[in-house]
């Protein structure tokens, strides 16, 4: 992920602090890391046809695009996880 041209988008597109929705696919044995990403938030979980991975959805207010980049940074430390 370019983090410039993704913080451009999120400066141009959102004015802070904002609720930014949050995707990602994660491997079912790394769900528990995944869902850390969003304590205290309600969290939807789809779980995919076969059971393998699970879809993650949560909306989260944030204060900066800094914030934002900064939990798709810790996301992408997740093995498996691909962001939405």
């Amino acid at each position: 992920m370019k983090t410039d041209n993704f913080k451009e988008l999120l400066e141009e597109n959102y004015t802070w602090p904002a609720e930014y929705p949050f995707k990602f696919i994660v491997p079912k044995d790394q769900i528990d890391l995944a869902l850390a990403l969003f304590p205290e938030q309600a969290v939807k979980q789809t779980p995919s046809k076969k059971g393998n991975y699970i879809s993650v959805s949560c909306k989260k207010w944030m204060k900066s695009s800094e914030e934002v980049l900064a939990l798709y940074e810790r996301a992408a430390k997740i093995n498996g996880l691909i962001s939405l």
